[in-house]
């Protein structure tokens, strides 16, 4: 009597917002190189072709804005229409509009809002279905070192961030009889473009970087793909017995 072969594993579907240039694109690359499916969501195709290129069609470009009221039920279809699980899903997907308290631009604080904040929140949401498909989807929430801190100039950018972190906490809770798990990563300083996406001027990013390096322990700014490092360990069967929790990844910046 022969034994019947075991169906090959499948290679595990990923899902990253923001992943059209810095953590989202290393992040991409880094589950890609795992053997991952990779789905990377953005506005813009331009970078998100550019992200897919070299990973041998492990990585699908998929341009949605997160923001738009169809964007989370557009994403969900488009990754059912190919398979019926998700196991990693990435809320990577951030803008930064500094302003004092004093000149607060309505538009600008519900762009942050919406895209830092209730993006994630309506985005899982509707793939709740292929998260637990699974049996053992993890969501990791990309929020910043900062967000326990007084930011003045970008309390709004901090707040929304501070609100993901508690989001993770809940979730946590809320989705581990599903056997999900969710997490965040907390950057400090990175070498990304969302500084000249915010529109700062070449010197006011300077003077910003000056003052991070001032306050990182480690003396230099990370780098995306040290990010994207500890998003896919939060990611693996080793981290299976973590949940709820915030890793900072900011050069010790937290602690000084």
């Amino acid at each position: 009597m022969t034994t019947p072969e075991k169906p090959a594993p499948r290679a595990r579907t990923v899902l990253i917002t923001g992943a059209g240039t810095g953590i989202g694109r290393s992040a991409a690359r880094a589950f890609a190189a795992e053997g991952a499916r990779v789905w990377a969501v953005g506005r813009r195709p331009g970078p998100l072709a550019e992200t897919a290129e070299g990973t041998g069609g492990r990585v699908v470009p998929l341009a949605v804005d997160v923001t738009t009221p169809d964007g989370p039920a557009r994403i969900a279809s488009a990754l059912a229409a190919e398979t019926p699980y998700l196991d990693v899903l990435v809320h990577n997907a951030g803008i930064v509009r500094s302003a004092a308290l004093a000149d607060l631009d309505p538009a600008a604080v519900r762009a942050q809002t919406e895209t830092n904040l209730l993006a994630p929140a309506f985005l899982t949401q509707a793939l709740l279905p292929s998260l637990r498909a699974s049996r053992a989807g993890v969501v990791l929430n990309v929020t910043t070192s900062a967000d326990g801190r007084a930011w003045p100039g970008s309390s709004v950018y901090a707040a929304t961030k501070a609100g993901l972190e508690s989001l993770t906490r809940s979730w946590a809770v809320e989705l581990a009889p599903h056997g999900i798990r969710v997490c965040a990563v907390a950057p400090g300083a990175v070498d990304t473009p969302i500084g000249e996406h915010q529109g700062l001027s070449a010197e006011r990013r300077e003077a910003v970087r000056a003052w991070q390096l001032a306050h990182t322990p480690l003396g230099r700014v990370g780098r995306p793909e040290e990010i994207a490092w500890a998003l896919t360990r939060l990611a693996g069967c080793e981290a299976g017995f973590v949940t709820g929790v915030v890793w900072a990844v900011d050069g010790g910046a937290v602690v000084a």
